[in-house]
C-alpha cells in the first residue's frame, strides 16, 4: 500500500484505489494506470492510497476506484479463483456505481466467458455481457475511439475475439485500429461506472479527460464532491492530437 499527499495545502479528502493483481495481470505498461491516478490525484489536492491486491490476501477495508490490467492467458488462471472469492463484492461495486477500469485479460474476465485458443473456457464474472474467444492471429496497433469520455487514443496488442451481446454498450466507436474483434468497430464495453478495454499504452496518461472521469467519480464516492485542481496537461494534450491527426491523416 501507498499514500501520498497532495502538494501545498491541506488534503480535500483520501480516495483509495485498488490494483486488482499487478503481478499476473499488468504487461504492456498497465501499471502507468495506476500511477497515473495517484498523480493526478496530488496535482488535484486529494490524498491517493493505493492498495495493490494479490490472490489470497485479504480485500483491502476501503475502495474507492478499481483497476485491472492485461495478462497472459497464465495469468488469468491464476487470479480466478481469487477473482471469484470476491465475486459477489465486484458485482456489488458494479451496480452501486464505483468506477472500474479493466484492461485487456482483466476486461475478458470481467465478461461471460473466455474461450482460449486450447478450447479452455474460463468463465467470467458477467459484470460485462460479453464473451471472448481467442485465437490465433493478434491485434495489433495504435487505435483511435469515439467515446462518451470523448476521443481517446491507445495501443493494442490481444489475440481475444470479444463479442458483446445485445444491448451492451461498447466503451468506444473505432475510427482506427481493430477494436473488440476486427468486425463490428466497436471497443470495449462500459456499464454504470465500469469500462473494460482493449487500450494499453498505459491508457490514461495519454487521456486526461478519461483519468479525470474516474477520478471525479471516485472522489465523489469518497468524499462527497470532486474539487478538481488546475493541471497542465498541454504536453498530453499534443501528443493525444499528433497521434490522431498521424493515424487519420489518410
Amino acid at each position: 500500500m501507498t499514500a501520498g499527499t497532495g502538494g501545498g495545502g491541506p488534503s480535500k479528502g483520501t480516495v483509495h484505489i485498488v490494483h486488482l493483481y499487478p503481478r499476473e495481470m499488468s504487461i504492456y505498461g498497465d501499471l502507468g494506470n495506476t500511477r497515473a491516478l495517484a498523480s493526478r490525484l496530488r496535482w488535484h489536492g486529494y490524498t491517493p492510497v493505493v492498495h495493490q491486491h494479490h490472490p489470497g490476501a485479504p480485500w483491502p477495508e476501503h475502495a474507492h476506484l478499481l483497476l485491472g490490467g492485461g495478462g497472459q492467458d497464465s495469468g488469468q488462471v491464476r487470479v480466478q479463483e481469487d477473482l471469484f472469492t470476491h465475486a459477489d463484492r465486484l458485482r456489488a461495486y458494479a451496480a452501486d456505481g464505483m468506477p472500474m477500469l479493466m484492461i485487456c485479460g482483466m476486461y475478458q474476465l470481467f465478461g461471460q466467458a473466455f474461450l482460449t485458443v486450447d478450447g479452455t473456457r474460463l468463465p467470467g464474472l458477467g459484470i460485462l455481457d460479453v464473451t471472448t474467444t481467442g485465437n490465433a492471429t493478434r491485434m495489433i496497433g495504435p487505435v483511435v475511439l469515439d467515446t462518451l469520455a470523448g476521443e481517446v487514443v491507445g495501443y493494442e496488442n490481444h489475440s481475444g475475439s470479444t463479442v458483446l451481446a445485445a444491448g451492451q454498450e461498447p466503451f468506444g466507436t473505432v475510427r482506427h485500429g481493430q477494436g473488440n474483434n476486427g468486425a463490428d468497430r466497436t471497443e470495449g464495453a462500459r456499464v454504470h461506472e465500469v469500462i473494460g478495454s482493449y487500450l494499453h499504452g498505459p491508457v490514461l496518461p495519454a487521456n486526461p479527460a478519461l483519468a479525470d472521469h474516474l477520478l471525479r467519480v471516485a472522489a465523489t464516492r469518497a468524499t462527497g464532491g470532486w474539487e478538481p485542481g488546475e493541471i497542465d496537461d498541454s504536453v498530453a494534450e499534443q501528443a493525444h492530437a499528433r497521434q490522431v491527426s498521424r493515424l487519420l491523416a489518410g
